[in-house]
Protein backbone atom coordinates (compact mmCIF):
# COMPACT_ATOMS: atom_id res chain seq x y z
CA UNK A 1 0.00 0.00 0.00
CA UNK A 2 2.98 2.09 0.27
CA UNK A 3 3.04 4.87 -2.13
CA UNK A 4 -0.33 4.90 -3.10
CA UNK A 5 -2.32 7.94 -3.14
CA UNK A 6 -5.56 6.36 -4.26
CA UNK A 7 -8.79 5.06 -2.18
CA UNK A 8 -11.12 3.37 -3.75
CA UNK A 9 -14.26 2.14 -1.49
CA UNK A 10 -15.86 -1.05 -2.48
CA UNK A 11 -18.72 -2.79 -1.24
CA UNK A 12 -22.47 -3.58 -1.23
CA UNK A 13 -24.79 -0.98 -1.69
CA UNK A 14 -25.91 0.30 1.66
CA UNK A 15 -22.42 -0.01 2.93
CA UNK A 16 -21.99 4.14 3.47
CA UNK A 17 -19.59 3.80 0.57
CA UNK A 18 -20.50 7.09 -0.50
CA UNK A 19 -20.56 9.09 2.89
CA UNK A 20 -17.35 7.28 4.11
CA UNK A 21 -16.14 8.31 0.85
CA UNK A 22 -16.99 12.35 1.16
CA UNK A 23 -15.80 12.62 5.05
CA UNK A 24 -12.80 10.42 3.85
CA UNK A 25 -11.95 12.70 0.86
CA UNK A 26 -12.34 16.00 3.50
CA UNK A 27 -10.01 14.51 5.92
CA UNK A 28 -7.59 13.70 3.59
CA UNK A 29 -7.47 16.87 1.27
CA UNK A 30 -7.74 14.74 -1.75
CA UNK A 31 -10.91 15.01 -3.73
CA UNK A 32 -13.78 12.64 -4.09
CA UNK A 33 -15.73 11.14 -6.65
CA UNK A 34 -18.82 8.39 -6.39
CA UNK A 35 -18.69 6.51 -9.73
CA UNK A 36 -22.79 6.17 -10.14
CA UNK A 37 -23.27 10.06 -9.87
CA UNK A 38 -20.07 10.76 -12.12
CA UNK A 39 -22.00 8.36 -14.68
CA UNK A 40 -25.17 10.45 -14.54
CA UNK A 41 -23.33 13.27 -15.18
CA UNK A 42 -21.87 12.49 -17.91
CA UNK A 43 -24.96 10.90 -19.40
CA UNK A 44 -27.19 13.19 -18.14
CA UNK A 45 -30.10 10.68 -16.98
CA UNK A 46 -30.01 8.83 -14.05
CA UNK A 47 -29.34 4.95 -13.39
CA UNK A 48 -32.26 3.56 -13.30
CA UNK A 49 -33.28 5.28 -16.69
CA UNK A 50 -30.06 3.72 -18.25
CA UNK A 51 -31.13 0.14 -16.40
CA UNK A 52 -34.43 0.41 -18.95
CA UNK A 53 -32.84 1.95 -21.81
CA UNK A 54 -29.93 -0.24 -22.15
CA UNK A 55 -30.09 -3.24 -19.40
CA UNK A 56 -27.62 -4.07 -16.61
CA UNK A 57 -24.77 -4.77 -19.61
CA UNK A 58 -24.85 -1.01 -21.29
CA UNK A 59 -25.14 -0.35 -17.48
CA UNK A 60 -21.81 -1.63 -16.75
CA UNK A 61 -19.94 -0.71 -19.85
CA UNK A 62 -20.51 2.76 -18.88
CA UNK A 63 -19.25 2.28 -15.72
CA UNK A 64 -16.55 0.36 -16.70
CA UNK A 65 -15.40 3.63 -18.62
CA UNK A 66 -15.86 5.77 -15.60
CA UNK A 67 -13.97 3.88 -13.79
CA UNK A 68 -11.17 3.82 -16.45
CA UNK A 69 -11.07 7.26 -15.89
CA UNK A 70 -11.35 8.03 -12.10
CA UNK A 71 -9.00 5.74 -11.18
CA UNK A 72 -6.44 7.06 -13.56
CA UNK A 73 -6.42 10.40 -11.59
CA UNK A 74 -4.19 11.07 -8.47
CA UNK A 75 -4.76 11.94 -5.79
CA UNK A 76 -8.43 10.87 -5.43
CA UNK A 77 -10.99 9.02 -2.94
CA UNK A 78 -13.75 7.32 -5.09
CA UNK A 79 -16.55 5.01 -4.20
CA UNK A 80 -18.00 2.44 -6.69
CA UNK A 81 -20.90 0.88 -6.96
CA UNK A 82 -21.74 -2.28 -5.69
CA UNK A 83 -21.39 -4.24 -8.95
CA UNK A 84 -18.32 -2.48 -9.99
CA UNK A 85 -16.27 -5.43 -8.91
CA UNK A 86 -18.01 -7.52 -11.37
CA UNK A 87 -15.90 -7.08 -14.12
CA UNK A 88 -12.14 -8.22 -14.17
CA UNK A 89 -11.10 -5.17 -15.85
CA UNK A 90 -12.11 -3.22 -13.16
CA UNK A 91 -10.89 -5.20 -10.48
CA UNK A 92 -7.36 -4.93 -12.11
CA UNK A 93 -7.84 -1.05 -12.15
CA UNK A 94 -8.73 -0.92 -9.04
CA UNK A 95 -6.37 -3.44 -7.23
CA UNK A 96 -3.54 -1.61 -9.36
CA UNK A 97 -4.08 2.21 -9.01
CA UNK A 98 -4.86 2.15 -5.17
CA UNK A 99 -5.71 1.03 -1.80
CA UNK A 100 -8.98 -0.85 -2.34
CA UNK A 101 -11.27 -0.77 1.03
CA UNK A 102 -14.45 -2.83 1.20
CA UNK A 103 -16.88 -1.68 3.66
CA UNK A 104 -18.33 -4.83 4.86
CA UNK A 105 -21.94 -4.81 5.86
CA UNK A 106 -24.96 -7.02 7.04
CA UNK A 107 -27.67 -7.97 4.19
CA UNK A 108 -30.02 -6.59 7.64
CA UNK A 109 -27.98 -3.45 7.54
CA UNK A 110 -28.02 -2.90 3.82
CA UNK A 111 -32.15 -3.48 3.93
CA UNK A 112 -32.37 -0.90 6.58
CA UNK A 113 -30.65 1.59 4.83
CA UNK A 114 -31.83 0.74 1.19
CA UNK A 115 -35.83 0.23 1.91
CA UNK A 116 -36.90 3.86 0.80
CA UNK A 117 -34.09 3.67 -2.15
CA UNK A 118 -36.29 3.66 -4.98
CA UNK A 119 -32.97 4.77 -6.81
CA UNK A 120 -31.67 0.80 -7.30
CA UNK A 121 -32.80 -0.76 -10.23
CA UNK A 122 -31.58 -4.39 -8.72
CA UNK A 123 -33.92 -4.02 -5.89
CA UNK A 124 -37.08 -2.70 -7.98
CA UNK A 125 -40.34 -5.33 -7.89
CA UNK A 126 -37.90 -7.79 -5.87
CA UNK A 127 -38.04 -8.38 -2.23
CA UNK A 128 -34.82 -6.13 -0.80
CA UNK A 129 -33.77 -8.57 1.34
CA UNK A 130 -34.22 -11.55 -0.49
CA UNK A 131 -32.25 -9.67 -3.41
CA UNK A 132 -29.62 -8.61 -1.32
CA UNK A 133 -28.80 -11.75 0.00
CA UNK A 134 -28.34 -13.44 -3.50
CA UNK A 135 -25.84 -10.38 -4.55
CA UNK A 136 -23.70 -10.61 -1.32
CA UNK A 137 -23.81 -14.16 -2.34
CA UNK A 138 -22.43 -13.36 -5.78
CA UNK A 139 -20.19 -10.42 -5.12
CA UNK A 140 -18.31 -11.26 -1.40
CA UNK A 141 -15.74 -13.34 -3.08
CA UNK A 142 -14.97 -10.46 -5.42
CA UNK A 143 -15.16 -7.70 -2.44
CA UNK A 144 -12.49 -10.13 -0.60
CA UNK A 145 -10.10 -10.90 -2.87
CA UNK A 146 -10.25 -6.74 -4.31
CA UNK A 147 -10.14 -5.45 -1.17
CA UNK A 148 -6.39 -4.42 0.57
CA UNK A 149 -8.26 -3.54 3.45
CA UNK A 150 -11.96 -4.75 5.01
CA UNK A 151 -13.98 -2.04 7.32
CA UNK A 152 -17.17 -3.56 8.64
CA UNK A 153 -19.53 -0.59 8.78
CA UNK A 154 -22.66 -2.83 10.67
CA UNK A 155 -23.71 0.02 13.65
CA UNK A 156 -20.31 1.94 13.07
CA UNK A 157 -20.95 6.29 12.54
CA UNK A 158 -19.25 7.57 9.42
CA UNK A 159 -16.45 9.19 11.38
CA UNK A 160 -15.23 5.20 12.86
CA UNK A 161 -15.39 3.99 9.97
CA UNK A 162 -13.08 6.53 8.61
CA UNK A 163 -10.73 6.19 11.46
CA UNK A 164 -10.50 2.64 10.92
CA UNK A 165 -9.76 3.33 7.40
CA UNK A 166 -7.00 5.81 8.23
CA UNK A 167 -5.44 3.38 11.25
CA UNK A 168 -5.67 0.52 8.59
CA UNK A 169 -3.54 2.56 6.00
CA UNK A 170 -1.24 4.05 8.44
CA UNK A 171 -2.15 7.73 7.03
CA UNK A 172 -3.31 10.73 8.83
CA UNK A 173 -6.10 13.03 8.09
CA UNK A 174 -4.97 16.35 6.57
CA UNK A 175 -4.22 19.10 8.86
Amino acid sequence: MLGKRNIFLIGPMGSGKSAVGKLLARQLGAPFYDSDAEIEVRTGVDIPYIFEKEGEAGFREREREVIAILTAMEPVVVSTGGGAILLAENRAQLSQRGVVVYLETSVRQQAGRVQHGRHRPLLRDVDPATKLAELMVQREPLYRGTADVTVATDGRKVQQVVDRILAAIGTPAAG
